[in-house]
């Protein structure tokens, strides 16, 4: 069975509030149809389905959560057989209940069993993400703060994962170096002084170029107020004593971002300082999987 290595457009199964790339769809499901098939395709369909056979299989959510990926399963079956009939019965950043129905697919059985464990590889991953995410954002009903994620990500899969961030309603922080200044603490170290970092940051930004800059410490907060030429400050490891100080040193300021253990326990809490914004590394890298499954209807 050859791969259709064929550009295939987005659907209208994106969440409607977040933008991912076309050409991101394509690669990802070449390269995990690629490294499914491998050199001789899909040796144990081709033996026991008979070439030409009908199927038709429904895409389920087995646990309740929010989706994210069904862009990817369309591409994922299209690619292995371009005629195949897609009914969707969900769309990204939907959140649906156990046992709900996302997909209905029909036409060549061999394609739905070949692409079966790459498309739902990705569903459940980034369905996890997104549900992990909602959790987040449940938890600061109410507040004006917003969850963000990081640069913690899988190889190869940043794009998809900050996708699904935004399906679960949450924000993303930057996509990589290149894209806003972020200060840590190694800078600060390297180049001797929180004035030194900021002056030379501010001397290369260019006017799109958002400055952030890390401290751990109330006094390091003071300094970069005096020196006055960020933009951002990410409070690193505060408590809510000390974070409910730095907001109300920073209003009007300064945009606060609050990270370092934070939790579905303690975000509730943090929020109600005031931050603007709370970043979380666990909502992309120790997501657990959404259950999902392929089932087969003849």
């Amino acid at each position: 069975m050859s791969i259709n290595r064929t550009f295939l457009k987005p659907t209208s199964l994106l969440c409607p509030d977040a933008f991912l790339s076309p050409l991101v769809i394509d690669a990802t499901v070449l390269r995990s149809l690629d490294e499914d098939l491998g050199r001789a395709g899909d040796i144990t369909s081709v033996a026991t389905i008979p070439d030409g056979t009908q199927g038709r299989a429904l895409v389920v959510a087995r646990k309740a959560g929010t989706i994210s990926g069904l862009p990817l399963v369309e591409a994922t079956f299209r690619k292995l057989a371009p005629g195949i009939a897609i009914e969707p019965h969900a769309r990204d950043g939907q959140s649906v209940a156990a046992l709900t129905r996302l997909m209905t697919v029909s036409g060549d059985a061999r394609a739905i069993l070949s692409a079966e464990r790459a498309a739902l590889n990705m569903l459940g991953h980034l369905s996890g993400v997104a549900s992990a995410t909602a959790l987040f954002v449940a938890k600061l009903k109410g507040t004006q703060t917003r969850v963000c994620c990081t640069r913690k990500t899988t190889p190869g899969l940043r794009a998809l994962e900050k996708y699904a961030v935004r399906c679960g309603g949450g924000f993303n922080h930057r996509f990589g170096l290149d894209d806003a200044i972020l200060i840590k603490d190694n800078h600060i170290a390297v180049a001797g002084s929180i004035r030194a970092v900021l002056e030379r940051s501010r001397a290369v930004a260019g006017h799109l170029v958002k400055v952030e800059i890390e401290v751990d410490s109330l006094d390091q907060l003071h300094e970069v107020l005096r020196v006055g030429l960020a933009d951002v400050v990410l409070l690193d490891n505060f408590d809510p004593a000390a974070l409910r100080e730095a907001v109300a040193l920073t209003k009007g300021k300064l945009v606060t971002e609050a990270s370092g253990g934070i939790t579905l326990d303690n975000v509730a809490e943090l929020a109600a300082t005031g931050v603007d914004y709370v970043s979380s590394g666990w909502i992309t890298h120790s997501a657990p999987n959404l259950d999902v499954a392929l089932d087969i209807e003849i």
